[in-house]
């Protein structure tokens, strides 16, 4: 079987291609993908004709790095968050809901409060006892600004 993939080169590049897109799948970044399309590109030429090995390599190296660089902002605006819609999704699963205080703060002490059970760093402009609801309005970064629940 290995022999096999080594003797036909469209094989090894294919097989390459699948590796490198199972490693896609473990490693984030997202880059290590147009590797395996310039894998796969390469195995596709390799069918088609039967070009030496240094000009594979170099077909490889041409196709990763170009569509690394056309189409890697496209896909990632098309398939992942873009920061302003992440943030507004983050925003949205907090903003309005009802956390427990888990300490006393409130004015230039910052405190504690329990949300989805965990413990976040929380600071108000009111006092707000150990106990009592607070109605989250804001978040900033790995802070909840929280109001006491009327």
């Amino acid at each position: 079987m290995i022999t096999i993939i080594f003797t036909r080169p469209e094989l090894f590049w294919f097989m390459l291609g699948l590796g490198l897109f199972l490693l896609e799948l473990v490693m984030p970044g997202f880059i290590i993908f147009f590797f395996g399309l310039g894998a796969w590109v390469t195995a596709l030429v390799c069918l088609i004709g039967h070009p030496e090995v240094n000009l594979q390599i170099i077909i490889f190296a041409i196709t990763s790095v170009i569509t690394l660089i056309a189409l890697r902002r496209i896909i990632q605006r098309k398939f992942f968050y873009s920061k302003g819609t992440l943030s507004a999704d983050v925003e949205d699963e907090f903003t309005g809901k009802e956390a427990l205080a888990t300490s006393d703060f409130g004015g230039m002490k910052h405190g504690k409060v329990e949300f989805k059970g965990t413990t976040w760093t929380a600071e108000s402009v009111t006092e707000i006892s150990e106990g009592q609801r607070v109605i989250i309005i804001e978040k900033d970064s790995f802070k909840l600004i929280v109001e006491p629940k009327k």
